[in-house]
């Protein structure tokens, strides 16, 4: 499933996000690579360590991590750590696959979602466009600022050279407490039914109960022990 969330609504705040990016130290993104993305990623990477970089991290993560819909259709179990990637002069990042595994140690997680969080409006950039190889498909996107992109890490993607302009954006992955994808999508369109029944139905209506039941059992079967 790939799936295009509003994330933030507030153009002053994006607005106060770009600020904020635009005071942080940039270094070559191809160290944060694997092997095989290294040789085909041509961008830059915020430094996020810091007073200043920790917090700006801390926003972009619960802007992501609290959204309703994410939670829905991700169910997530944990978030790796964010990125904030900048790519201008042709720069790009080409056709790969994510680890299946990130982090070390306690913070080792299994890769099920991708997301990129935009933060440069489409008309200030040339390119820049995120393309999804799927089953059957390649699904391009460039989407408004303030909107995630969801997508199987599974799935082969790339980010276009940006030609003129440059492109601001947060990345990073979940680990679902539903790996299998197409679970996931049940559970999704079933939670989107009852958001809409609830606002037709009681909550104590017969419906409603069997829907809350069938879910939380769903979760029960195929939740991640």
């Amino acid at each position: 499933m790939i799936l295009t969330v509003r994330a933030i609504e507030d153009t002053a705040a994006l607005d106060a996000l770009a600020t904020r990016i635009d005071r942080l130290e940039w270094r070559d993104g191809g160290a944060t690579a694997g092997a095989t993305a290294k040789a085909v990623k041509r961008n830059l990477q915020a430094v996020l360590s810091g007073r200043e970089g920790e917090a700006l991290h801390g926003d972009l993560m619960r802007i992501v991590a609290d959204n309703a819909v994410v939670k829905a259709a991700a169910q997530p179990h944990r978030f790796s750590r964010l990125l904030v990637s900048r790519t201008e002069g042709e720069g790009h990042y080409g056709a790969h696959v994510d680890n299946a595994l990130m982090g070390k140690g306690e913070d080792r997680m299994r890769t099920d979602i991708s997301f990129t969080l935009f933060l440069t409006p489409p008309a200030e950039y040339e390119g820049g466009e995120l393309v999804i190889h799927a089953a059957g498909m390649t699904q391009w996107v460039k989407p408004q600022a303030g909107e995630i992109v969801l997508y199987p890490s599974s799935s082969i993607h790339e980010v276009r050279p940006v030609t003129s302009g440059c492109r601001i954006a947060c990345v990073g992955w979940i680990e679902s407490w539903i790996a299998d994808q197409g679970q996931r999508e049940m559970l999704f369109d079933l939670e989107n039914l009852r958001v809409s029944l609830r606002t037709q139905m009681s909550r104590q209506s017969a419906e409603l109960l069997t829907l809350d039941k069938t879910i939380a059992n769903l979760m029960r079967m195929w939740g991640r022990r």
